[in-house]
């Protein structure tokens, strides 16, 4: 089945309910970027992924009984597919809090921001939607955006900018797979079996190094889960009313969102390198929802 990037009958206030669910996550994001920060004071990212999917598994069980249905709202018959999804969102998770701690804020979202370009050329393979001349050009404007923040023979390519682009490969893919998902299971359905599969996974990774964290730290890890369960909350909800790759450009704002932030509260400098590859992703970004939406 062809499920082309925007419906031409999807009516605009589903596009409209859409983007307020992306700003959601944008801020949620964006929040989480600091608080993961703070984390890294004390534990490693192991850790952190572990004790994040845990306490993320005990908010959607406390959510998942305060409800009408219960627990009933776990059942599926998707199972294989949540765990595919979920392993490979691992990878994108750990992608991203490894190079939260060793790259600039700026740097970190210009280069995840490559991951609807990702989607852009993959989502032919995956969701049967159609690579268009508008996705061509919006996947060329972003791998220049790439190679501007890079700037590989110019400077030394970090380790945690390698991450941060597995990571967007990862994130793409789960992405596309969260749309497979979207038809047949409820958002909270999803973030129980993303829990569930990346709890048991991030205990095996941090094993050897585990122990209990402090007062402060612990408070910036309940924080850091709460706000991945909105983030992903609000992106299950955003898929549920637009195809993947009309949502996934929706969270531009997160660049400048996140340079200020940068600034103001660890005094990193403003590269105009990144800003302005940052600028060159975007543009691609926006120059293929400017074109899904003129087909809705």
């Amino acid at each position: 089945m062809n499920q082309d990037s925007a419906d031409p009958e999807t009516p605009a206030p589903h596009l409209f309910g859409a983007a307020l669910w992306m700003l959601g996550a944008v801020v949620s994001f964006s929040t989480m970027a600091v608080a993961g920060r703070e984390v890294f004071k004390e534990l490693d990212v192991y850790q952190l992924m572990f004790y994040r999917s845990g306490i993320g598994l005990v908010m959607v069980l406390i959510y998942a009984s305060l409800t009408k249905n219960g627990f009933r709202h776990f059942r599926t018959k998707r199972l294989k597919l949540h765990f595919v999804r979920n392993m490979i969102h691992l990878v994108g998770q750990f992608g991203w809090f490894l190079a939260l701690g060793l790259i600039p804020l700026a740097q970190l979202f210009a280069l995840e921001f490559t991951t609807p370009l990702w989607i852009a050329v993959l989502a032919p393979f995956l969701l049967g939607e159609r690579l268009t001349k508008t996705r061509l050009l919006a996947v060329i404007l972003g791998f220049c955006g790439v190679m501007v923040v890079l700037r590989p023979g110019l400077e030394t390519i970090n380790i945690g900018s390698i991450a941060m682009l597995i990571g967007s490969i990862g994130f793409a893919c789960s992405m596309m797979v969260t749309k497979r998902l979207t038809p047949t299971e409820k958002p909270i359905t999803i973030l129980f079996y993303m829990a569930l599969v990346q709890t048991p996974v991030g205990l095996m990774l941090a094993f050897t190094q585990l122990h209990w964290p402090g007062l402060i730290t612990s408070l910036w890890l309940i924080l850091v889960a709460i706000l991945g369960f909105t983030a992903h909350f609000c992106i299950v909800r955003a898929m549920r009313l637009a195809d993947a790759i009309v949502v996934a450009p929706m969270d531009f704002l997160r660049l400048p969102l996140i340079t200020a932030v940068g600034i103001l509260l660890y005094n990193e400098p403003i590269e105009l390198w990144v800003l302005a590859g940052g600028v060159l992703v975007l543009l691609g970004n926006y120059t293929n929802l400017m074109a899904e939406r003129r087909k809705a």
